[in-house]
């Protein structure tokens, strides 16, 4: 039996209910979908691969196959599905695997097709053995397609069993050892432990704090779990060279020559042979050429020779030295330096000293800057893997909240913090939705995130993630996704909502910030930019300085505050900040004022005047 006699089935004709409101097949599974990964394995083996499947039949067509519905009505089982396939197929024989098993056999045509033509059966199934039990796989099957009406007056009979109408036929039992390739997916629990593209759980990365607490969670300790969560967006373009700019580079860039492509002077002056310098006495050489950058000579200086040279001019051959020309003087082609002016070797640029063919030029990560234009056109590079774009969904929550433009009501306040995130992601260089205002509704909340999530990797909002009497947004966060809600020991900012959420069959990472100003930008700085850039597929650490603090600075050990400081220049040069004033995490003219960051850590007490601390800049900061 040859492949071309064999169609293939895809068995996702159920209810779908198992795994909430997606089938199976259409669940995320190591960067596609359970269904995608089944059709790929399965395809190579047969002449034409189908779908059975009774819902989400568009989603389904979009692989490119036939879809096949049951003709018994009532979710009749993988049997109908079954019959469907034994009444449409084109070839001899069917093979059958379910929407849930992303391990299949890549020999599992050869050996089935093999095993019932052995047995002249009518059908050869699948079957394990786990600690000395036989264990039947009846999905995986291959059989004789001109049996579609046995199986029709076994269903029409109300028969529902794999195994029930195999008494009416001849059926083979074909062993594999592999029992792991016939694992099938049925819960989401089982779906995020075996797939290989999927973050771990929220509960996962968290049993690994040693003392955990929601209420009382060390900065450091957030950070990390933030960290360990999110995982990079796997999709990558190719630009040109002048839009790569601030984006991140999806591979590593090697360079196809070296640079310089050949030894070449450091200097403007006279490349000569080391051996001919003189220790004792003046080095007299005569000039036999000269050699401009970008052309070479076809002199060969010989002994007592040289030849004038210009900066990146290419080494003559047999010459290892050049003798700046302000050290040397010429009288009538000769030029004449004392001893001990040069060393053999000085002033030479080797081929392949800044790169050479084959190596690394930028690593993959790298957030490409103008410096790195520059070395990648030095390398006739004319387009840049990059990372896609990183597309981030944003809000603001709570009805006190009005856009500008608007009327502003007795309570009301203008909504600052969009403005405010907008700017940082601008400067991450997302992709940017901004959601306006939402009003404090479950409804319009819970289809913000929904139309969020669906649109977007992450999800920023502001406001809503206290304990306050309209703050909705916990609840419906947390029955959208694995979200948890932390207590964050630090000032300003304390509650903060971190996790993923689902819609649709997409997901994102949301990152719920509280509502005063000046708190969402230290939240979004020191929670939020690193889980992006790592989403981003960058790592950019925040750039922490050190100063010496013009006053005294009140703390108490246990938590990490962030302080709103001015930089400048001490009377002795060294850096060295002072606090602005009132820091209250309303006070945005504060935040406006300052130029930089004062970050006392969770275990550091008050601070003295004229001692050190670690310093955030603004500017720069991406």
């Amino acid at each position: 039996m040859n492949t071309a006699s064999i169609s293939g089935l895809v068995l996702a004709g159920g209810r779908g209910t198992r795994m909430g409101s997606v089938d199976k097949g259409l669940q995320p599974f190591g960067g596609a979908t359970m269904a995608a990964h089944v059709l790929e394995r399965l395809r190579p083996q047969v002449a034409s691969v189908a779908i059975n499947a009774n819902q989400n039949l568009d989603a389904y067509g979009a692989f490119g196959v036939p879809v096949w519905p049951d003709d018994t009505p009532g979710f009749a089982g993988p049997l109908a599905g079954l019959e469907a396939g034994l009444r449409r197929c084109g070839t001899p024989y069917l093979l059958t695997v379910p929407c849930d098993s992303p391990f299949l056999p890549l020999d599992l045509a050869a050996r089935l097709s093999a095993g019932l033509m052995a047995a002249d059966a009518d059908l050869a199934l699948a079957v394990t053995e786990e600690h000395g039990l036989r264990q039947p796989h009846p999905v995986f099957c291959l059989v004789k397609a001109d049996k579609a009406d046995v199986l029709s007056a076994y269903l029409a009979a109300g028969g529902r069993r794999m195994d029930g109408w195999y008494p009416q036929i001849k059926v083979a039992e074909v062993l594999f050892e592999d029992a792991a390739a016939f694992r099938n997916i049925n819960t989401l629990d089982e779906l995020r432990g075996l797939d290989p593209a999927r973050p771990p759980r929220l509960a996962d990365v968290v049993s690994c704090l040693s003392a955990y607490d929601p209420d009382a969670l060390p900065v450091r300790d957030a950070q990390k779990i933030i960290r360990d969560f999110v995982a990079p967006v796997r999709a990558t373009e190719q630009v040109a060279l002048r839009s790569a700019l601030g984006r991140v580079l999806a591979a590593d860039i090697v360079s196809p020559i070296n640079v310089p492509a050949h030894d070449n002077s450091a200097m403007d002056g006279y490349a000569l042979r080391g051996s001919d310098l003189s220790l004792d006495f003046d080095t007299r050489l005569r000039v036999i050429d000269t050699v401009y950058a970008g052309h070479a000579s076809s002199a060969v200086p010989a002994q007592g020779e040289c030849v004038r040279i210009m900066t990146g001019g290419v080494m003559p051959a047999g010459c290892d030295s050049v003798a700046p020309q302000e050290f040397v003087r010429e009288e009538d082609g000769v030029i004449v330096m004392a001893p001990g002016t040069i060393r053999p070797g000085d002033n030479r640029r080797f081929a392949g000293e800044d790169l050479k063919a084959g190596s690394a030029a930028l690593c993959k990560g790298k957030i490409i800057r103008p410096a790195d234009l520059g070395l990648l056109a030095s390398l006739g590079v004319a387009e840049v893997p990059v990372q896609r774009r990183l597309r981030v969904a944003f809000f603001s929550t709570g009805d006190e909240l009005r856009s500008i433009g608007q009327p502003l009501d007795e309570g009301c306040v203008y909504d600052s913090n969009r403005y405010t995130i907008y700017g940082m992601l601008q400067r991450l260089g997302c992709d940017i939705v901004d959601m306006g205002v939402v009003r404090d509704d479950p409804a319009a909340l819970e289809a913000a995130l929904r139309e969020a999530c669906e649109n977007a990797d992450a999800i920023i909002t502001s406001g809503g993630v206290s304990v306050g009497a309209a703050d909705y947004t916990r609840q419906i966060m947390a029955r959208l996704g694995d979200v948890t809600f932390w207590k964050i020991g630090m000032r300003p900012g304390r509650p903060l909502a971190f996790g993923r959420i689902a819609s649709g069959g997409k997901s994102a990472f949301l990152f719920g910030l509280p509502g005063n100003p000046v708190a969402v930008m230290v939240s979004f700085y020191f929670f939020a930019r690193e889980a992006l850039l790592r989403m981003m597929g960058a790592e950019a650490p925040l750039p922490l300085l050190r100063a010496r603090s013009v006053g005294a600075i009140r703390k108490k050990p246990g938590r990490t505050e962030y302080q709103r400081g001015l930089l400048s220049r001490g009377a002795d040069g060294l850096p060295e900040v002072k606090i602005t004033g009132s820091q209250g995490s309303g006070i945005l003219r504060s935040m406006s004022e300052a130029n930089c960051m004062v970050v006392l850590h969770d275990e550091q007490g008050g601070v003295q005047a004229g001692e050190m601390v670690d310093v955030l800049m603004f500017e720069g900061l991406i």
